[in-house]
């Protein structure tokens, strides 16, 4: 015969089983992230400038909370990237919140701060890898057309010293001569005898020499008639440093001839601009071709 079910019986063991529940749920929850005490501590101490104590107890509220503190992990990234200065680190924690916080009001700040993170460490690099090849070429040529500029400056300069350099010196003696005839003035000039007798080349002088006789003591240079306004030499374009031409032949190309005169091929568009008026672009080279090399 079987026993009736005692119904008070297994409601107080159903009671007894969901208080125990209760109690162990209770015992897992954690409580928030902000109310840690190591974070609270962080807190006071980045406000403090105490950055490495601070990042210190970020770290703790990480290590004890493990998937469950992405602020903490906010924290100690911005930590790392402004002030340790530890952008690789800094990465690495900024993921970890977007992996804890995807759809985060902050989430965009967050890779804002992961690509600050990667430009603040390719700065670090000796390459400097996110220079771009187009910056790269427009400072090389603004280094070649400051060179040109120099090369030309110098060039001006030792022509002028050297037109300086060419024109003699004139000494007179006595005063000018009245009563010349009627081609015009007479003007007596005395050339010292240790002077070459022979006449001197154009320069901006308007006086002309006569030719002067070996004798123990040099004549008079005469001039007769109105001093002509000598033509005034038309200044020259300065030649290039050694004003060297190149006929091309098999194998030249541009770059093999800035090696060879310049010693880098990185001067190719120099002789490009000096041969414009030939060339229309670095494989326009035809054998026999002649080039100017500046």
């Amino acid at each position: 015969m079987r026993k009736p079910l005692n119904i008070p019986a297994l409601w107080a063991l159903l009671a007894l089983l969901l208080a125990a529940g209760c109690d162990r749920g209770e015992g897992l929850t954690l409580s928030s992230e902000t109310d840690e005490p190591e974070y609270r501590q962080g807190q006071q101490l980045s406000k403090q400038g105490r950055n490495q104590e601070a990042l210190n107890a970020y770290l703790k509220v990480i290590a004890r909370r493990d998937e469950s503190a992405p602020e903490s992990h906010l924290e100690a990234g911005l930590i790392l990237l402004r002030h340790v200065k530890d952008p690789i680190a800094a990465i690495y924690h900024f993921r970890k919140y977007l992996e804890l916080q995807p759809n985060a009001r902050q989430a965009v700040y967050v890779r804002g701060l992961i690509d600050t993170a990667k430009r603040e460490f390719a700065r670090t690099l000796p390459a400097a890898p996110l220079e771009s090849q187009a910056e790269r070429l427009e400072t090389q040529d603004q280094i070649d057309r400051l060179l040109r500029e120099n090369d030309q400056l110098k060039a001006e300069l030792a022509a002028l010293h050297a037109g300086v350099a060419a024109a003699p010196p004139i000494r007179t003696r006595g005063p000018l001569e009245p009563a010349a005839p009627a081609g015009g003035p007479l003007i007596s000039l005395t050339l010292p005898a240790a002077e070459p007798a022979a006449t001197p080349a154009a320069d901006d002088s308007p006086i002309t020499y006569a030719p002067v006789e070996p004798t123990a003591e040099a004549p008079a240079a005469v001039v007769r008639g109105p001093l002509p306004a000598a033509p005034r030499a038309a200044p020259t374009k300065p030649a290039a440093a050694g004003g060297h031409r190149h006929t091309v032949v098999k194998g030249d190309t541009l770059f093999s001839l800035a090696q060879r005169y310049y010693g880098s091929r990185a001067k190719w568009r120099q002789l490009l601009d000096a041969n414009r008026d030939v060339l229309s672009g670095p494989d326009a080279l035809r054998l026999g071709q002649e080039l100017k090399i500046p």
